[in-house]
């Protein structure tokens, strides 16, 4: 079907929107800049993490001192999971800057990068803050057991914070993406037509 105008009903649609369009290209764009900034950052204070061991090494066998430790091994998996989550976000992130923003990346490409990166974002966050909580019981372990505790719970306070500003951007982007959509009206028994 055409207009008076000959256009099709895609072409119009197009030419409405092309300010919505710019508008979410500028907004993802700042979002996956700023994301990128602070995953590349965890990625690599994890990276240096990895090598900076607590403890240190032994001078004869080069392996590190803590190697028999559960709480060591607990060090290492959680480095490397921030690590590989942290890298994985700024691949994600990546991708939305070298998107082509057409119209159609919008339904589906652009919000599941966006939900995949915040995701492992603050996944990598919350391992990065489990890192540093078991290093410190690593190091206080012997002379002040107690302290390790309240300064690990205060290490979950960015953790936290992140999830509650990012958590209502991602389920409104997740039902947007993946939910009913606005011609999916609920009957009486609460299904979809």
């Amino acid at each position: 079907m055409r207009n008076l105008s000959h256009d099709t009903p895609r072409t119009l649609f197009t030419k409405e929107h092309r300010g919505l369009v710019e508008e979410g290209e500028k907004w993802m764009k700042e979002t996956a800049t700023s994301c990128t900034v602070v995953a590349a950052l965890i990625a690599t204070i994890m990276f240096s993490a990895l090598f900076t061991l607590p403890g240190g090494f032994d001078q004869y066998t080069g392996l590190p001192l803590f190697l028999h430790r559960s709480s060591f091994i607990a060090y290492i998996v959680s480095d490397a999971v921030s690590l590989f989550s942290s890298t994985s976000s700024m691949l994600m992130f990546l991708g939305m800057l070298t998107s082509r923003y057409r119209e159609e990346d919008f339904l589906r490409s652009l919000p599941m990068k966006l939900i995949i990166g915040l995701s492992t974002l603050f996944f990598s966050m919350a391992t990065m803050m489990m890192t540093f909580g078991v290093a410190l019981m690593i190091f206080l372990k012997e002379r002040f057991d107690w302290v390790s505790f309240p300064i690990m719970l205060l290490a979950s306070v960015p953790v936290t914070l992140f999830a509650l500003l990012q958590f209502p951007l991602l389920v409104d982007i997740f039902l947007s993406t993946y939910g009913p959509g606005i011609f999916d009206k609920p009957n009486k028994r609460g299904r979809f037509l």
